[in-house]
């Protein structure tokens, strides 16, 4: 990870061309910092990869692999939230479309209480009997169901012969949460009416992933029960994100006699080769903490064993849609599943097929589907070549509802709504909480030494390039600005946009340096130690080059981004106490983004004496009450509410002092006196007039 500056160059190139009478030049070593955060990653993935490898290792006969089942069915139901009692389903009728050889009936039926889902259910017109079915999920299109390859392929399975249910997911067609003027989401995709309630939902214990699984057994409830649907013959079949809902209904409803999965989400994040941030994609499908539990998307096809499953992939896909080790991962986990498939002697009903084309329910994926639910479902070995024909519908005339939304036509609860009232009933503890179990961090490495790099003097200061070394393979590099005259106190400042926005000559950092020792250091994801690009094509390493999928990841593998950077400030507070003597930290200040981790790590290490917050998020609450909320998502940490909140850190800090130069609330607007006061108590919380960030208000609390 060093890499030499370029006057290491520079003077060996020197040195050749003049001989030995040639200057010294001095020269230093910088680390490559942007490698740290993603080699942490690398190294919890190589650790959950080892987990996962170990359990697999003893499955290899049937009794272990029914335990492996019965374990992946369990486990996963624990990672998004547990199992709730089903309702008793309603359907609503809501008109019907005749066609020559199918009819079309648009429903409404509930999946929670309060809660509507849209459908429409394609009926054969000859047959009479009872039929094979499958259920179809949608993938990610705007008008969820109504999308024209998915009505393509309604209509081919109803033409052949199947009764067919297809469903608008949360935040799709008539279902949509955000709408815009067209009545469709006002997002640029639709994933994002899946994940912007997502990531509020982890704050009080719920997941999207648990609410679209409920969606699909109520689903499947509804198709079940009809009357012309043989209840032993259905199927489940999905595209995209629909083919990873199909892998979620597969692990826990044994109902499913056969399976389809299309272009879904099949690669696992503990993998070989892992590349930082890893397949991180919607809310639903990052199943938090599952690194950890040694489980991972594959893990969801195994209790479907051994019954008939075919998985379709897009070629294209590991350079267009997910991640570069999505087809790589998919054929080696597929090459396990179906050793089991062997072990149970069932090998010809597991298969896997691949279209060069790009991501979509193409018609060739759509022909290996009929011919797989023909061959399972209908039990015939009818050569299917050709598609029946198809007409896609005018979205209008598949609404179950009059004016396209179950939100206003029958006041049906969306998904923030949902939360909201979840949230609401939630009481926080008013206990101080223990921060470090919760967060999930040891004790700072004591005696660390602090790696001095280079020593310059301004014009005002002496200027330290200096690294702190944080976590295994992670060093957190840092300027200490050191006054002319000897110093007894340091301040330890937290700029969101890293340790260089105002080091200048005549700016903040060497002003403050005249009195006091200023120190300011970079944390995981900010400045130095953003994340380098993953390798891979072009489109998928920008689309992750975020640092949201960076949180992600890290909550995957068990280790918020929030709690890593409260690590990296406790290894910087211990690493400065023992460098500069025990030297008081009279204070920390933080801006923003950065004063959730600085109020954390202050209540964690009593050596910090008072501390100043300038646009501090109000409470992690605040997050869950307003449906627009602009705080990044790697302060988030999953069931906060059920355990602490942010006044509630506060109090604990006591008697030491804390300063709030101006609280926000989660769309950032300033939040009123009163409404601080109210939840801030303890008189060790002073409020600032203002969010000032300069050497005058910053001196004035040490």
């Amino acid at each position: 990870m060093l890499r030499a500056t370029a006057a290491t160059t520079v003077a060996a190139a020197a040195s050749d061309a003049a001989g030995p009478s040639a200057p010294e030049m001095k020269t230093f070593t910088y680390r490559e910092y942007s490698r740290c955060l993603p080699d942490a990653l690398r190294s919890l993935a190589s650790a959950a990869l080892e987990i996962r490898n170990a359990q697999l290792s003893t499955v290899s006969t049937p009794a272990s692999i029914a335990a492996r089942q019965h374990w992946a069915r369990d486990t996963f139901w624990n990672l998004i939230g547990g199992r709730r009692e089903r309702i008793r389903i309603t359907v609503r009728a809501a008109g019907r479309l005749e066609r020559q050889r199918y009819t079309v009936e648009k429903i409404a039926y509930q999946s929670r209480p309060g809660e509507w889902i849209s459908a429409n259910l394609y009926l054969p017109k000859a047959a009479a009997e009872r039929l094979p079915a499958v259920l179809f999920q949608a993938g990610h299109t705007k008008n969820g169901k109504a999308g024209y390859a998915y009505q393509c392929c309604c209509q081919g399975l109803v033409q052949l012969g199947f009764v067919v249910l297809t469903f608008d997911p949360i935040g799709q067609g008539e279902r949509t949460n955000y709408p815009g003027p067209d009545g469709l989401t006002r997002f640029a995709v639709a994933d994002d009416e899946h994940t912007v309630p997502g990531r509020q939902m982890l704050l009080a214990g719920e997941t999207m992933t648990r609410l679209q699984l409920e969606d699909a057994i109520a689903s499947l409830d509804v198709l079940a029960g009809h009357a012309r649907v043989d209840p032993s013959r259905i199927g489940a079949a999905g595209q995209s994100g629909g083919g990873t809902l199909t892998m979620m209904l597969a692990a826990v409803d044994e109902r499913i006699a056969a399976a389809v999965v299309c272009c879904g989400n099949t690669e696992n994040v503990a993998c070989q080769d892992f590349r930082p941030p890893g397949s991180v994609d919607d809310a639903e499908q990052n199943f938090l903490d599952r690194g950890v539990a040694g489980f991972d998307r594959w893990d969801l096809l195994w209790p479907f064993a051994p019954r008939p499953l075919l998985v379709l992939a897009s070629a294209k896909d590991f350079f267009d849609t997910y991640s570069p080790n999505y087809l790589r991962n998919g054929r080696e986990e597929l090459q396990r599943l179906a050793q089991a498939y062997g072990v149970l002697g069932r090998s010809e009903q597991i298969r896997y097929y691949e279209s060069p084309l790009p991501h979509a329910l193409s018609p060739v994926l759509r022909l290996e589907l009929y011919r797989w639910a023909a061959q399972w479902l209908k039990r015939e070995d009818t050569i299917i070549d050709i598609e029946p024909p198809v007409a896609p519908e005018n979205d209008r005339d598949l609404w179950a509802t009059s004016s396209g939304s179950v939100a206003r036509d029958l006041e049906s609860l969306t998904a923030f709504q949902l939360l909201k009232a979840r949230s609401a009933g939630i009481k926080t503890p008013s206990a101080p909480p223990d921060l470090q179990q919760i967060l999930r961090i040891s004790s700072p490495r004591s005696r660390q030494k602090l790696n001095v790099l280079s020593t310059v003097r301004s014009r005002s200061c002496l200027i330290t390039a200096a690294e702190v070394q944080s976590a295994p393979g992670v060093w957190v590099p840092l300027w200490i600005f050191t006054p002319p005259n000897p110093a007894h106190k340091m301040m330890l400042v937290l700029d969101p946009k890293g340790r260089h926005e105002r080091w200048q000559e005549g700016d903040l950092y060497q002003q403050l340096a005249e009195q006091v020792i200023v120190c300011v250091p970079d944390l995981r994801g900010i400045g130095d130690l953003q994340p380098e690009y993953s390798s891979g094509a072009p489109k998928y390493a920008a689309s992750h080059q975020q640092e949201e999928a960076y949180a992600w990841a890290s909550l995957i593998f068990g280790r918020s981004l929030v709690a890593q950077r409260v690590e990296d400030l406790l290894a910087v507070v211990e690493t400065l106490s023992q460098h500069f003597d025990n030297a008081p930290l009279g204070l920390l200040a933080a801006q923003g983004s950065l004063t959730i981790p600085a109020l954390c790590a202050a209540a964690l290490d009593p050596r910090i004496a008072a501390i100043y917050l300038s646009q501090h998020l109000i409470s992690w609450r605040s997050i869950t009450e307003q449906p627009d909320y602009a705080v990044p998502f790697a302060n988030f940490i999953p069931g906060i509410l059920k355990q602490t909140d942010l006044p509630e850190i506060a109090a604990g800090l006591a008697p030491r002092s804390l300063v709030l130069g101006e609280c926000v609330d989660s769309a950032g607007k300033p939040a009123s006196e009163q409404h601080i006061r109210e939840i801030y108590s303890g008189t060790h919380i002073r409020l600032a007039k203002s969010a000032a960030w300069n050497r005058n208000t910053l001196l004035s609390f040490l």
